[in-house]
């Protein structure tokens, strides 16, 4: 099943009308013009090379002339796909736009991937959706809603590649009880620019696994924003990337509780090697006043592989009640243990290969929570390529295949 999604003129649903009481309750419009034109100087954006985002932060843009392709490998009984308009009234329900982007996606994107799960459903195999870029002549805007019915349990794996000008936004509605695991990954050709933002929505005892694995691009950021409709809710958002040298791969998170008695975990590794390669990652969790019985955590590793490489970390809480059961945060850069090193090259481990099982090992968690185990094995054999071609194992050693 291939779906393509065309291009569309702007479509607005209004300025919200609540005042903002949080940072996740700020200025959200689905009307790009509600947006200053970018600097880089703003909070949100300090980190991020806007003049390598390729136009898609512009409504005048060129349109790709081949779109991205979505292609759905195969429906288990039990899921539906198929391309709606955007007056499809479940559009727009999960995400308003809070920054430009996002709105521009939002207005040049006519059509949506709408992938559906039936309530009580128990989807045993993965569904797939192949994303294929089509290219760097112009921009492609895209949209996909996943619906999540009530007590059903799926997996759903997109995976990205190709070369592509990407700007979409995806909204992940989980009904109650109901459990998805979500994988995404960005595995772009080296020039792709992507730039994303997702939102969830749990129900009552609603459960989302979130896995996101960036690989490939020029510049990838991703945004992922979760929120509660009702109690009980639990969210485990976990990633893993790797930024070579000139990359820049960005990882934001905003969790907002604003319910009782929800759950959150929060776990983002990533490494990075090479002259200008950057890696960010901000994740804000927020606590409102009627949160009460909140258990949340999140943590952040990087791990610096040569000169030249930077990764910019910065967890975020704020909290309005103190009926919490827990909340904490962490983050920690830093270099290659030699230690690690030196203890497996005294068990006769040549030190190649004992780099090569240090990095896996950093990112072993994190793949183990890929509920596929093809795709586990094949991701592992990437992250080891990356460490392969860069510049943190010696030529000689890569070329001697010790």
């Amino acid at each position: 099943m291939s779906i393509e999604l065309a291009v569309a003129k702007p479509h607005t649903h209004g300025v919200g009308e609540a005042p903002p009481k949080t940072k996740s309750q700020l200025l959200r419009s689905y009307e790009p013009a509600d947006f200053p034109a970018l600097t880089g100087r703003e909070e949100d954006w300090r980190f991020t090379p806007v003049k390598r985002l390729a136009g898609l932060d512009s409504l005048e843009t060129a349109p790709a002339v081949k779109a991205a392709e979505y292609a759905i490998r195969s429906l288990p009984e039990g899921v539906t796909a198929e391309a709606v308009g955007k007056d499809d009234k479940r559009l727009g329900s999960i995400l308003k736009p809070f920054d430009r982007p996002s709105a521009i996606a939002w207005a040049k994107s006519e059509k949506a991937l709408l992938v559906a799960v039936a309530p009580e459903a128990q989807v045993t195999e993965p569904v797939w959706i192949d994303v294929t870029g089509g290219g760097l002549d112009g921009a492609t805007w895209a949209h996909t809603f996943i619906e999540v019915g009530h007590h059903a349990d799926v997996t759903l794996i997109v995976r990205h590649t190709g070369l592509a000008r990407l700007g979409d936004n995806v909204e992940i509605s989980v009904g109650d009880g109901a459990h998805l695991r979500l994988v995404v990954v960005a595995e772009w050709d080296r020039e792709s620019t992507h730039v994303e933002h997702q939102k969830a929505r749990l129900g009552r005892d609603a459960k989302l696994d979130h896995i996101a694995v960036t690989l490939g691009g020029d510049l990838v950021r991703q945004y992922l924003s979760v929120d509660y409709a009702a109690q009980g809710g639990s969210v485990d958002a976990f990633g893993l990337y790797f930024a070579d040298a000139g990359q820049h791969l960005e990882q934001r998170q905003l969790v907002d509780h604003a319910v009782p008695d929800c759950r959150s975990n929060v776990n983002y590794r990533g490494a990075l090697q090479g002259d200008g390669a950057h890696t960010v990652w901000i994740g804000d969790v927020l606590i409102q006043d009627a949160a009460t019985g909140t258990d949340t955590y999140e943590i952040n590793r990087n791990l610096v592989l040569s000169d030249g490489a930077r990764a910019d970390s910065v967890p975020n809480l704020e909290i309005e009640t103190g009926e919490i059961v827990g909340a904490g945060h962490a983050s920690t850069t830093g270099r290659f243990d030699e230690e690690h090193l030196f203890y497996l090259q005294s068990r006769g481990i040549p030190e190649a290969e004992a780099r090569r099982l240090v990095v896996k090992g950093f990112f072993n968690e994190i793949v183990q929570k890929i509920p596929d185990e093809g795709l586990r094995e094949e991701l592992t054999e990437l992250v080891v390529a990356r460490l392969d071609a860069g510049k943190f194992l010696a030529p000689a050693d890569v070329e001697a295949g010790a």
